[in-house]
């Protein structure tokens, strides 16, 4: 084979990698509306699993109050209580402590992304404040399901170590 054969040859393999490549560009982006659903879709199933993490959560440490949330900052849930103790060596009177955990999902945002927040404090002290998002093109659920395991998880610890 010569060289102009190889050339032409070359440019044929440039053109079809250039049009697989902007088919794979279209397939990404998505429409405002598509990218919508998504989100509702993912919100929707990462909502059902934070609210049934949470219920378990209350049931192992009575007191905790549960309170589904669909606020302008997200979706999500919270367990919180408040406790009464007696007041250190200078203080006769009773102490109020306050405990809540609370996870959710971000509502969409032009950035397209799928966001998760939680915050949790343990006795009036913050022990927990973490976000963790993903691309909507790239989301994937059981990830996130994992990570609200995870944070559950490591609120239960530090609530059972202090409380």
């Amino acid at each position: 084979m010569n060289f102009d054969q190889r050339l032409e040859r070359a440019i044929e393999r440039g053109h079809r990698q250039r049009d697989a490549e902007s088919r794979e560009r279209a397939l990404l982006a998505m429409s405002e509306e598509e990218c919508k659903n998504l989100h509702s879709r993912s919100r929707l199933e990462l909502s059902e699993h934070i609210e049934i993490c949470l219920h378990k959560l209350a049931d192992y440490f009575p007191g905790f109050d549960y309170e589904t949330l669909m606020t302008a900052d997200g979706w999500g849930a919270k367990i919180r209580r408040d406790d009464l103790a007696p007041g250190v060596a200078g203080n006769r009177g009773l102490v109020h402590y306050y405990s809540h955990m609370e996870m959710l999902v971000r509502p969409y945002s032009p950035t397209h992304i799928v966001e998760l927040v939680a915050r949790g404090a343990i006795r009036n002290k913050e022990v927990l404040s973490r976000s963790h998002f993903q691309p909507l093109t790239r989301v994937d659920i059981e990830s996130y399901r994992d990570v609200v395991d995870q944070w559950i998880l490591e609120y239960a610890e530090k609530f059972s170590a202090k409380a």
